[in-house]
């Protein structure tokens, strides 16, 4: 009986060791969006992304997606940002809706990322105008 309790305990540990690793990834994003690390934001970048900025959206290469938003954030210099809704618990899959404060307004950003292979990559980049 201990046996099976502790083989039950050590499994659940590990589970939610592994949620909390995958989160993590999410919080280093966010991180490099609320900073405008577009250099170090690219290298999270699937090889293909989906960005939509206000009305414009388009797929990108890596290199490419990583300019559109480097042009974005020299425009738009981000001041703070908050986290709105957080998706972490499909182990394959994250989804973040940010408020960012920047120098020219309030804008809600989006972003998916998928697993492939064992590491998290963004597909998908959305920043609207906020509308609270």
């Amino acid at each position: 009986m201990v046996k099976i309790c502790c083989f039950i305990l050590l499994l659940f540990a590990g589970n939610i060791s592994f949620a909390n690793d995958a989160a993590d990834i999410t919080d280093d994003v966010n991180n490099l969006i609320r900073t405008a690390n577009t250099k170090e934001l690219a290298k999270y970048f699937a090889g293909n992304v989906e960005i939509t900025i206000l009305n414009d959206e388009d797929v990108y290469s890596k290199s490419q997606a990583e300019i559109i938003l480097k042009d974005f954030f020299a425009k738009h210099l981000p001041q703070s940002l908050k986290v709105i809704h957080k998706l972490t618990s499909n182990p394959n899959y994250r989804f973040n809706v940010l408020s960012l404060n920047t120098s020219n307004g309030v804008f809600r950003v989006s972003y998916s990322m998928k697993n492939f292979k064992g590491n998290f990559l963004i597909t998908e980049i959305r920043i609207e105008t906020n509308k609270e």
